[in-house]
């Protein structure tokens, strides 16, 4: 790599040896710094929860059903809606499901019962 004159001094091959040294232990700094770990390590997922709407808009339920399954209360409890101890909402009363807004940023759902025609 390097050319020496035979006339240059012990001490300036040896301070370029340490340069030639210093050179190799930087480029092998150029590597990686974390171990490359195979998949042994990976393969970690969760099952899906399943949340979101049971029952659609305008679809007769019947007493008991579950109309929406959440974290939370993300959508809130309407006229004749529980809501379970897992904040589910379910139908109280044979009907019609209808989402409406609660206010300006909420959301509900109620179950209307359908009216006997005479």
């Amino acid at each position: 790599m390097f050319c020496l004159i035979a006339e240059q001094s012990p001490a300036l091959i040896v301070q370029i040896e340490s340069d030639v040294n210093a050179m190799n232990f930087y480029n092998l700094s150029l590597f990686a710094s974390k171990k490359g770990v195979g998949s042994s390590k990976n393969g970690r997922d969760s099952n899906s929860k399943r949340l979101g709407a049971k029952r659609a808009d305008g679809q007769f339920v019947l007493a008991g059903n579950i109309l929406y399954t959440q974290k939370g209360t993300r959508i809130h409890p309407g006229n004749n809606v529980g809501r379970g101890s897992n904040d589910n909402l379910f139908a109280l009363v044979d009907g019609i499901v209808r989402f409406e807004r609660k206010g300006r940023d909420k959301k509900k759902v109620s179950v209307y019962p359908r009216v006997a025609e005479a």
